[in-house]
């Protein structure tokens, strides 16, 4: 993977990080509508060190019963419910290992509540908040019958959305300034300069400014990180121009079937026709994905 010895996000190294439990109740409060005052009272509990099914918890934490599984994404992923899920397993199998507990006894076990919040900052359009289910992903037919379900709750932390949320909690409207002035700075000059550059720009009264400065390296690294990510990209635009032009074959074999059994059907229709009779699939599939190839079998067929 891209991210080298930078293992954290710039959102998990702000807000994850036991010397900053301060920033993680004010979000956490922020974004659950509570009052916390002692940050001594949150238990990190991320799997730091675990990756799983390859995909790394990003921030997880213990407070009052309730367990926080806190996820930073930079792209829409639907997918997040079916990781969150997975995530909360695993953070259960530790929780109850940890405190000794017997899940084959009689008696019910008391746990704590999950709340799953997926924090989005990516340049795609996205609303304040939206709700991400499970059951979205199941067969619409079947989704009712299902004994699971998940919630997961993605909040769009790009400066200048969440103005109520970015209110309360100064810290991640702070987070949400930088992100958005490397973003600037970065169509202007190379990223890790756009980082520095942002980093000195940061106000005066920013709270995070000195703890980001004193680990100004390690910043940098993990915004490389973060915007240096096109092979990622690349992959998924790959696959999105793959089912593209597999929904276009597809659709173009029927279209050809249709119109190849019309009268007065289009040449490519014909040809589509004539291929599939003599069982010369894969000719069908490079017809409609190859204008050379398609000329060449029109000349083939006669239908030049």
């Amino acid at each position: 993977m891209i991210n080298g010895q930078h293992k954290d996000r710039l959102f998990c190294f702000i807000f994850g990080r036991e010397e900053n439990r301060a920033w993680t109740l004010s979000l956490y409060n922020a974004v659950q509508g509570t009052s916390y005052t002692d940050a001594e009272d949150i238990e990190i509990t991320t799997m730091g060190d675990v990756v799983y099914m390859g995909m790394k918890n990003d921030v997880s934490f213990l407070l009052q019963w309730r367990m926080s599984i806190w996820e930073h994404q930079a792209s829409v992923n639907l997918n997040m419910p079916v990781r969150e899920l997975m995530y909360a397993g695993k953070l259960y199998d530790k929780y109850i290992h940890q405190k000794g507990l017997n899940i084959y006894g009689s008696k019910r076990l008391t746990l704590p509540v999950p709340k799953l919040v997926v924090f989005y900052n990516g340049t795609a359009e996205q609303e304040d908040e939206v709700i991400l289910q499970l059951s979205d992903s199941f067969p619409q037919e079947l989704a009712g019958e299902s004994d699971i379900n998940v919630r997961v709750r993605m909040l769009n932390v790009n400066s200048g959305r969440n103005k109520q949320l970015m209110a309360a909690c100064k810290v991640l409207a702070e987070y949400a300034w930088l992100v958005e002035k490397i973003r600037e700075l970065s169509r202007q000059m190379i990223i890790d300069e756009a980082v520095d550059q942002a980093l000195d720009e940061m106000p005066l009264d920013y709270e995070i400014r000195e703890f980001l400065l004193n680990n100004r390296v390690e910043v940098r690294g993990m915004c490389l990180t973060e915007y240096n990510e096109e092979e990622v990209m690349e992959m998924f635009r790959r696959e999105a121009r793959e089912e593209g032009i597999a929904k276009g074959r597809e659709e173009g074999i029927e279209k050809g079937r249709e119109e190849g059994r019309e009268e007065g059907a289009t040449l490519l229709g014909r040809l589509i026709k004539q291929l599939l009779a003599a069982g010369r699939t894969d000719d069908v599939n490079r017809a409609c994905d190859d204008e050379k190839t398609r000329a060449q079998l029109y000349k083939e067929f006669g239908l030049a």
